[in-house]
């Protein structure tokens, strides 16, 4: 399933919008380091509100695409995580460990832009 990503200034939004399979996980990661590239994005929001399960390799596939668009020279904020995921993750040990996170895209949107003192 491809994952829609918007520009929204300096910063791009890729809304996951159902349960992603390993290997859509495996594109989204190579599919958003490179919009990165080609963006020139200061930021990127991923915003997994949809998302009604996160097992451990979905944790560590964003963890790991947050890892590679900082080494890019952007900042990822990981927004929309539900109460009863977040629940879950704590209860198997799942982190999110070095990324940040938001409670919803507005959030997201307003970290972003006091992080690079936009106007976006």
């Amino acid at each position: 399933m491809e994952v829609p990503v918007l520009k929204q200034g300096p910063f791009l939004i890729a809304t996951v919008q159902a349960a992603l399979t390993d290997e859509d996980l495996v594109h989204l990661r190579r599919a958003m380091v490179e919009r990165v590239v080609i963006a020139r994005s200061l930021g990127v929001i991923i915003d997994v509100t949809a998302m009604d399960i996160m097992d451990s390799f979905a944790s560590r596939t964003l963890r790991e695409v947050a890892q590679m668009i900082r080494l890019r020279g952007a900042e990822t904020v990981i927004v929309g995580i539900q109460p009863e995921v977040a629940f879950a993750m704590v209860q198997l040990g799942i982190t999110l460990e070095g990324v940040v996170t938001a409670l919803d895209l507005e959030e997201g949107l307003n970290y972003l832009k006091q992080k690079f003192n936009s106007s976006a």
